[in-house]
């Protein structure tokens, strides 16, 4: 087992200064919040550490990098809305927000 944390409490750090983070507290994985970019409506949602909507296949690269750099893993990607809401526009939103976490990594060495 591994320990790590979600890059939710590290709001105002790149994903690079996450990694450099969890290095330097002896973390061995994050889970990178990919919460879609604007304003918050609760604690620690609103997080994006890794944006999928822009997200390709350099970037995952890039990603997996900046980690390996600091000797850390990547345990998840972390996006946590209500997809069951009353209301069907936010739910739908939450929805397809989800389907879009599924990105295309790399090949891991």
């Amino acid at each position: 087992m591994k320990l790590g944390f979600v890059s939710a409490i590290l709001p105002e750090l790149p994903p690079e200064e996450v990694f450099e983070f969890a290095a330097a507290e002896d973390f061995a994985c994050v889970e990178l919040m990919c919460w879609p970019k604007g304003p918050a409506e609760r604690k620690f949602a609103g997080v994006t550490h890794l944006d999928v909507l822009n997200f390709t296949r350099a970037r995952a690269a890039d990603v997996l990098a900046q980690a390996a750099k600091f000797g850390g893993e990547i345990s998840g990607l972390g996006y946590y809305p209500n997809p069951l809401d009353s209301e069907s526009s936010v739910a739908r939103a939450a929805i397809d927000h989800l389907k879009r976490l599924r990105v295309e990594w790399p090949d891991l060495p």
